[in-house]
């Protein structure tokens, strides 16, 4: 059983790589678009504690039409590889160029960017399948607009429409910070299905690791070392910047908005406690692991010295008899060899040393006896 450190590398490493699309030395705020990428899907909620509209407009301009009939409007966009879509909705809100270039790079760390009326929160969302995967999510909050940026299309805030539609609890008559508080719960509770999925991997992986570690094992550990590794790296940003959302004095969050905010932080405190708690089992794991290797060569090692010591002392009898010695010249040279019952005889001597010699390894406890 051999482990190739070569595959392991490559395993840690394969979600890890970075892309920028713009060329060294570009201007700040440059936005590139992506070659081939689909257009974006942008769907516009406008709402009051009275009545709601929503729809799937077709381009930016008829988005920002709603911000005149309603007073608070939320534009979504799945889908951040057109970058005139994204140029035109930041030019009609007024939205940062810097920002909006973080938009379009979607390798950004979780962070709080305040400017002069608006605010910018970039995080990473998780995302459960075959595989852990998380996709940006670039949240604008401005006095009566909250707009969002994922680069795929998902289901992840349907929850949030549904309460939109109903008008259950705060969320229609709170203004857009709690809108955009809603929108960052859901992230962070999104990371406890993922981690909760994670904890029955380490369980199976810690059953098989002492019953059956095989090369399988290894490679799960791996898989399950890089995924807490994606995460942590997404997580603990994000709670900082959960931190200076409720802390910070910023105008377009409301004081009643700030507790909630500060129940998304304590979250994110959470799953950051579990998120290190599973990479000191996965790394336990790993210690198991090569115990257990160590364990099964000592095993297999024990056995075939037994083997070979029962074997010497038969080589040595088979040796001296093997000497060509001739009984005639001498009666001290074998006479044994001219006994009607030397062969029987030499091999009931094999048998007892080899018997003896295992009933002493069984009594030594070698062979599972006491």
């Amino acid at each position: 059983m051999k482990f190739h450190p070569e595959e392991a590398f490559s395993v840690v490493t394969s979600r890890i790589r970075f892309h920028r699309r713009t060329p060294p030395g570009s201007a700040p705020g440059t936005l590139v678009s992506v070659p081939d990428a689909p257009p974006p899907v942008i769907r516009v909620t406008g709402f009051d504690s009275e009545a709601l509209e929503e729809d799937v407009v077709a381009s930016a301009a008829e988005a920002l039409a709603w911000r005149e009939r309603h007073s608070t409007i939320w534009i979504s966009v799945e889908g951040v590889g057109d970058a005139d879509t994204v140029r035109e909705l930041g030019e009609g809100l007024g939205l940062h160029r810097l920002a909006l270039e973080d938009v379009v790079h979607v390798h950004q760390r979780a962070k709080l960017e305040p400017y002069a009326d608006h605010i910018y929160v970039v995080c990473q969302m998780p995302e459960a399948g075959g595989q852990i995967e998380t996709q940006q999510l670039s949240l604008f909050v401005g006095p009566d607009f909250v707009v969002s940026f994922q680069e795929r299309p998902t289901a992840s805030f349907e929850p949030i429409r549904d309460r939109l539609r109903a008008g259950r609890g705060r969320i229609r008559s709170s203004g857009p910070d709690y809108l955009a508080y809603a929108l960052l719960d859901a992230v962070v509770d999104h990371y406890f299905p993922v981690l909760e999925s994670l904890g029955e991997r380490l369980e199976t992986l810690e059953e098989r690791v002492v019953l059956q570690p095989d090369r399988e094992v290894m490679r799960g550990i791996h898989e399950v070392k890089r995924d807490l590794l994606l995460l942590r790296r997404a997580v603990w940003p994000l709670r900082d910047a959960l931190g200076a959302l409720y802390r910070d004095p910023l105008e377009v969050v409301s004081a009643e908005t700030r507790p909630f905010l500060r129940d998304c932080h304590d979250h994110a405190f959470q799953i950051l406690d579990l998120l290190e708690t599973y990479r000191e089992v996965a790394s336990g794991l790993m210690d198991v692991y090569l115990s257990s290797l160590g364990n099964r060569t000592n095993e297999i090692m024990k056995v075939l010295t037994m083997f070979a010591a029962i074997f010497i002392p038969l080589t040595f009898i088979a040796g001296v008899y093997g000497m060509n010695f001739d009984p005639a010249e001498s009666a001290w040279n074998m006479p044994e060899i001219g006994w009607r019952f030397g062969y029987p005889f030499a091999l009931a001597v094999m048998a007892l040393v080899a018997g003896g010699m295992l009933l002493y390894f069984r009594r030594k406890g070698w062979l599972g006896g006491r």
